[in-house]
């Protein structure tokens, strides 16, 4: 990425051009940490070059639609002018997952992808944007895997998406072939869950649903973003697909959340994220303290071992709902110990 100015004190503005490694970052020094950046700058943003609409912004920088909006509430959707300032993602939370194969957690329309470590370099993870089946659609949770890849996919649309599109007047034939106009893309990866869910990529006519709730299922990515993980990822790949709206990790003794708004057909009161949110903040706080993580426990019980954290942070995040990680708390640093030679233990998947 280019800076062409700095705006304010650490504010970056990010050139037009296009993004080296968009989504690559490099995983935390400290296992136990689980906040990565993209950007070092605190806030990173784009200054647009002519007209144009958040999701032109969005799919430049292989952000979401949904995801660009949330950050950028003052601004128009459809009329981004000339000059005006778009706000970009930078932090974000790991979802509480073991760090191997793919990660899909549907409630931030996002994708982690942990490739193998290289000899003599920094563990990776890269995350692409994607978007998810719609409310009478779901995209289903649980551990799955990669079990078939296929480039150039014919689509089969089933019957039931094709009286669908009938009943719209928009008849579809038996076979899509391979192409422009074909829904999957030009990559697909076929996952070993009931019903034919599968990893692809886009259509012309529908790139801008990336990061939103509109496909029939399945998961869609950018075609670029498609194209590297289906020539990374082999067969066998481990996926976990996961709903987790509010996530909380560690980044250097500081402490931060993350909320994103319910799915579609959902509704979850402020009490309710509150009192998820405490529970997270407590298993946070007690893998920090102790090296793995502690049993599940009510919100009054949790309440009991958290940390003196900013409360009013922690309100604003759940009420803004914008999946920009806030922090919350501050911690002094651990006395360095002496290695012991035994590694941490690993962490758990729980699938929401």
């Amino acid at each position: 990425m280019k800076n062409c100015a700095l705006f304010g004190l650490s504010i970056v503005l990010s050139a037009i051009g296009g993004i080296a490694n968009a989504t690559s970052y490099t995983l935390p020094e400290n296992s136990n940490d689980s906040v990565i950046t993209q950007f070092h700058d605190d806030v990173p943003l784009t200054r647009v070059e002519q007209n144009e609409t958040l999701p032109d912004v969005a799919r430049r920088f292989l952000l979401g639609q949904t995801e660009i909006v949330r950050l950028n509430p003052d601004v128009d959707r459809w009329q981004v002018k000339k000059g005006e300032i778009v706000r970009l993602s930078n932090r974000r939370i790991l979802p509480d997952t073991p760090r191997e194969g793919i990660t899909l957690n549907i409630a931030e329309y996002r994708m982690y992808y942990y490739p193998p470590t290289q000899k003599g370099a920094a563990p990776q993870v890269m995350s692409y944007a994607h978007g998810i089946g719609r409310q009478d659609w779901k995209t289903p949770l649980g551990k799955t895997s990669i079990v078939q890849k296929v480039k150039d996919p014919a689509w089969h649309p089933p019957e039931s998406i094709r009286r669908e599109h009938a009943a719209n007047g928009d008849p579809l034939p038996a076979v899509v072939a391979p192409g422009p106009h074909n829904p999957l893309g030009a990559y697909m990866l076929h996952l070993a869950v009931p019903g034919g869910y599968l990893i692809h990529g886009t259509d012309i006519d529908k790139i801008y649903g990336i990061g939103m709730q509109i496909t029939h299922g399945c998961v869609r990515m950018y075609p670029e973003d498609i194209e590297a993980l289906y020539n990374s990822v082999p067969l066998g790949t481990p996926v976990y697909m996961v709903k987790q709206p509010i996530k909380v990790g560690w980044l250097d003794n500081t402490l931060y959340i993350e909320a994103h708004p319910d799915l579609e057909g959902e509704e979850t009161t402020l009490e309710q994220k509150f009192e998820l949110a405490l529970k997270l903040i407590q298993k946070a706080n007690d893998k920090a303290r102790d090296g793995v993580y502690a049993k599940s426990q009510s919100g009054a019980e949790a309440a009991q071992n958290l940390p003196e954290f900013d409360r009013k942070a922690l309100n604003q995040a759940l009420t803004t709902l914008d999946g920009n990680p806030v922090a919350i708390y501050q911690r002094l640093p651990e006395p360095t110990l002496p290695a012991t030679g035994h590694g941490s233990q690993g962490g758990y998947y729980h699938g929401v």
